[in-house]
């Protein structure tokens, strides 16, 4: 459950849709062990609920089986935080307790929190089919819709539950082939620094002939070409 959805305003707390929560539960057995971003209105129910002003979701452990997220989507300018630093706290809780992890965030596939924490952390994302998701304002549906599309991202292993899940409200997509991968620009990047395998066992090989003193000097090496560049000029008359 949000702590707000802009989080320059305090007014307002954004819930989970009823839909969405239950189908939360249903994918995570019945409960829910984490909330770090609840509110006073959540439906989420979890066993624990870290709620500003009180638990702070980003410096609290979040070493827990099951964790849902709906992170506030704007900026906190009080604590100099944003959405990118709940997902890299989503990433980090399956890599490092295995937690299993869902987050209902808007999709923003061309920004750097999602190539870095989604697309090559996460191990599935459901596209939502609504179109302007409807979230509770203090805990009432008011009827008005979100002006962004929204996804269900999943870090955790067992896609195939996810995808029974989640198939129901949109379109959920198995990601697990990007898992580790370069995505964007820095794919490019890598691509100046790669060698192919032949280059890089010769590169080996010379390693060795220097460890072995196997090496020519520069005079030698060079007395070499010219005597077989000689050789083959002889042969072009």
């Amino acid at each position: 459950m949000s702590a707000g959805r802009n989080i320059n305003t305090f007014s307002q707390s954004w819930g989970t849709p009823r839909k969405y929560v239950d189908a939360v539960r249903k994918f995570f057995g019945g409960q829910v062990d984490l909330d770090p971003c609840s509110n006073e209105f959540s439906l989420v129910n979890a066993r624990v609920e870290y709620r500003l002003p009180f638990a702070d979701g980003l410096k609290e452990t979040w070493n827990f089986p099951t964790v849902y997220v709906n992170p506030p989507y704007g900026i906190d300018q009080q604590h100099g935080t944003a959405i990118k630093n709940w997902l890299a706290h989503c990433a980090h809780a399956h890599e490092a307790f295995g937690s299993e992890v869902l987050a209902l965030i808007p999709i923003a596939a061309n920004t750097g929190h999602w190539k870095k924490y989604v697309f090559t952390k996460a191990r599935g994302i459901c596209f939502l089919y609504d179109t302007r998701l409807r979230f509770l304002e203090n805990g009432v549906d008011t009827g008005k819709g979100a002006p962004m599309a929204c996804a269900m991202v999943y870090w955790g292993n067992n896609f195939r539950r996810f995808y029974d899940v989640f198939i129901e409200y949109g379109a959920a997509v198995d990601i697990s082939n990007l898992i580790g991968e370069q995505i964007g620009s820095e794919r490019n990047n890598l691509r100046l620094f790669q060698v192919s395998n032949a280059e890089e066992k010769s590169i080996q090989r010379g390693l060795e002939d220097a460890d072995a003193g196997r090496l020519k000097s520069h005079s030698e090496a060079r007395a070499k070409y010219e005597k077989r560049s000689k050789i083959a000029g002889s042969c072009d008359l």
